[in-house]
């Protein structure tokens, strides 16, 4: 028997597992390892899925009439006029992506650090994987300059990148790319011949869309991009999977299409029913959902932004937060102290803070950052407490000011002062 090698599990997943079975042993932990966005479940969304549940065949690989216009509709009021027939749906933005991988020829260009699955996907799908260091102002896009050295780099050593995935607003660094970057890499992407996927999962969650341009490669180059979006985090609703896909307009867009639509009906068939009334619904957008929306994104950037300030007060250097539910501190200015605890890249100082303070995140290496690096990424979604208590963050005129989210914040901020601190034993709490 041809024994067979298999990867590890996606490690955000399995700190989440860890997490779980910790607390279950009575740890007491602060988990910011797991990007979900822990909210109270709409009623609505509740009474669709109800209304649903009836939806017990198969339907349509890309999904029914009415969900594809709904989501087309989405996409439409973002500027980006979209046919029914440009839209997939899916079981989550992650099976679309990867049946973008299986569709589409070539190797794959990645922001670095990136989220921890395309790489991975990539692989799966036979690819090599370039990473591309990104900017200091913004992540989920590569630095351009460096883009283009590395497809020269890339086909001078015999790969062939095609395929150049971008994440706005970004997931690990919780920055927006500003609209001139998104114009100079598209440029790029044409003169090289590249497919962008551009997953905009965070897109509603910009924290102050009135000051915060938002500019999708879609908007630029058309042609060639694919946007893939979801429910997940702007809902809450990740165990759902709920995910859709925008193809181009032209004629290569459909064919793309066609090739992710017959690689979903050998992977997933169909997005089950119930879940296609809850997409048609959400994506439709009727008031009770845009004002969750708004609640939301106000209730993130106004943690994230606590968790930014905690993270710049301990010393570390942090690019400021701008959308989704992410901070990326970089601990390179304590090299030295840290070095002194045994802490000289991201592995260990990820293992020092679930050791000494209970904080769990994922590190910097996990998400193709360089393993020496002194970063991690920080998910500030899990903070908001048990289902009464997130309800009261989204209310809250300051969240970060509540009492169940103000202790877990100072002892955060206890738990990266003892990160220097000689014999800082753990504290109970």
């Amino acid at each position: 028997m041809t024994a067979v090698t298999f990867a590890p599990p996606s490690p955000n997943l399995a700190l989440n597992q860890l997490v779980d079975r910790r607390r279950a042993g009575g740890d007491s932990l602060i988990h910011l390892a797991f990007g979900e966005a822990r909210l109270p479940l709409l009623p609505q969304l509740a009474e669709q899925l109800a209304i649903g549940a009836t939806r017990s065949a198969y339907g349509p690989v890309a999904g029914a009439d009415g969900v594809r216009a709904a989501v087309a509709g989405y996409f439409t009021r973002r500027g980006l006029p979209t046919g029914a027939d440009r839209i997939v749906v899916g079981p989550g933005s992650k099976p679309l992506l990867m049946a973008l991988q299986l569709s589409v020829p070539g190797d794959v260009l990645l922001p670095q650090p990136a989220w921890n699955t395309y790489a991975p996907q990539a692989a799966y799908a036979g690819k090599k994987v370039f990473g591309v260091p990104i900017p200091r102002e913004y992540g989920g896009m590569p630095d351009p300059g460096a883009l283009r050295e590395t497809i020269r780099r890339a086909r001078r050593g015999g790969g062939d990148p095609r395929l150049l995935v971008l994440t706005l607003p970004d997931n690990p660094t919780g920055t927006l790319a500003p609209p001139a970057a998104v114009r100079e890499i598209c440029a790029l992407a044409r003169a090289e011949d590249l497919l962008i996927v551009s997953d905009e999962i965070y897109r509603d969650i910009v924290h102050d869309p009135e000051a915060t341009p938002f500019l999708s490669p879609a908007d630029v180059a058309p042609e060639r991009t694919v946007v893939t979006t979801g429910l997940s985090k702007t809902l809450g609703i990740g165990g759902w999977r709920i995910g859709a896909a925008r193809f181009p307009p032209d004629e290569a867009g459909g064919l793309l299409l066609d090739a992710v639509v017959a690689a979903a009906s050998e992977l997933w068939s169909t997005l089950a029913g119930p879940m296609q009334q809850v997409a048609e619904y959400a994506f439709a957008e009727p008031p009770e959902i845009l004002a969750r929306k708004r609640a939301s994104a106000r209730l993130h950037g106004a943690v994230a932004r606590a968790v930014h300030r905690i993270a710049v007060e301990a010393g570390a250097e942090c690019r400021p937060p701008a959308g989704g539910f992410y901070v990326y501190p970089d601990f390179e200015p304590l090299r030295g102290r840290l070095a002194a605890h045994g802490v000289t890249d991201s592995a260990s100082l990820a293992e020092r803070l679930i050791d000494d303070s209970g904080i769990v995140v994922l590190g910097g290496h996990l998400l193709g950052d360089r393993p020496e690096a002194l970063r991690f990424k920080a998910a500030t979604s899990l903070l908001y407490g048990d289902e009464q208590q997130q309800q009261q963050a989204l209310q809250a005129a300051d969240p970060a000011a509540l009492p169940h989210i103000a202790e877990t914040l100072d002892s955060l901020a206890e738990g990266f002062a003892r990160l220097t601190r000689r014999g800082g034993a753990r504290t109970a709490r």
